[in-house]
């Protein structure tokens, strides 16, 4: 009894040395991969799990400039999660974010697969780098500049109005038509980015094996059959992943490009959620709650993408966990 137990202490000592000696080796071995990871590993720590600790001001009636814990620290509860639920601009807020994400999810996902797959069905190498280098170009345009050319163009005598009014329509400031509002911050935001998200997708069709396409011509496959059978089969995954984060921030409006859009005469169509929270604390300086309006947007978000995640994996075989 005691031989077979001192066989099997040995036995974990020297699975024991075995382990270590091993992660050693992997250690020395990706040593200069894991210094290459350690800046944005810090960045990540620094600028996404610290400032966590701030949520704890949702529970709190804080006052700016006070400790977050402490004997003089107020709380209350849910005090302020529920003034914002049952708030008089809480329908519209989630009214205006839902369609406006909905459209953009709508439009400004599938845009980038559909240049994508334009794309590749160019032949001529010159012509094709031309088109995808202009199409990156927006993206890498500031903000503040796209929204300026926007409300530019989209004034009473600006370019895009002009070219309306010639179609026949009436000459208007769109930047004052609440109806007009969500689609002009669609269409800006697809404009922007949609030739950088294509770069994913181009990649991956560049990766597809030309002998699966040569079997589809082979079969008397058309182009569509081939892009139907072939090409979108292999973009399968990574559409499924880039759904889920889509799903997951459907209450994340891009608030950068609102703020810049919008105007008091179309806040009942633009007004979103973090537009609000950034008009009330940080212009009115309520901090917990807007802690709490953000802290109900992030746990919706979070059980958005879980559900969106079981979904696809359920669907197509493919998650993020």
């Amino acid at each position: 009894m005691k031989k077979a137990q001192q066989k099997q202490e040995g036995d974990i000592k020297a699975g024991s040395r075995l382990v270590q000696k091993y992660g050693r080796g992997v250690l020395k071995e990706n040593l200069q991969m894991y210094g290459m990871m350690l800046p944005s590993l810090i960045l990540i720590l620094v600028f996404c799990y610290i400032p966590l600790y701030g949520l704890i001001i949702a529970f709190q009636d804080y006052v700016p400039g006070a400790s977050f814990l402490g004997n003089d620290v107020k709380w209350v509860g849910l005090k302020w999660f529920e003034r914002f639920v049952t708030g008089h601009y809480f329908t519209r807020l989630l009214k205006n974010t839902l369609v406006l994400s909905g459209l953009n999810l709508i439009f400004g996902f599938t845009a980038p697969i559909l240049f994508a797959l334009l794309i590749d069905q160019i032949r001529q190498h010159h012509f094709k780098k031309f088109i995808q280098t202009a199409s990156y170009m927006p993206y890498f345009i500031s903000t503040v500049v796209v929204a300026g050319m926007v409300l530019t163009f989209i004034d009473t005598d600006g370019i895009i109005t002009n070219a309306l009014t010639l179609l026949g329509l009436d000459r208007q400031n769109y930047k004052v038509n609440p109806s007009a509002f969500p689609w002009v911050y669609t269409l800006t935001n697809i404009w922007k980015s949609f030739g950088f998200n294509s770069i994913l997708y181009c990649s991956i069709i560049s990766s597809i094996d030309p002998g699966l396409y040569e079997a589809a011509k082979l079969d008397g496959a058309n182009r569509f059959q081939q892009v139907w059978h072939v090409t979108l089969p292999g973009l399968r995954a990574v559409i499924a992943i880039n759904l889920i984060m889509a799903v997951g921030a459907v209450l994340s409006t891009n608030t950068d490009l609102v703020l810049l859009l919008y105007d008091p005469a179309t806040y009942d169509v633009a007004d979103v959620i973090g537009t609000y929270t950034y008009r009330i604390g940080i212009l009115e300086g309520q901090y917990s709650y807007t802690t709490a309006a953000g802290l109900f947007t992030a746990m919706i978000g979070f059980v958005l993408t879980f559900a969106a995640n079981k979904i696809s994996d359920k669907l197509t075989g493919y998650g993020l966990w």
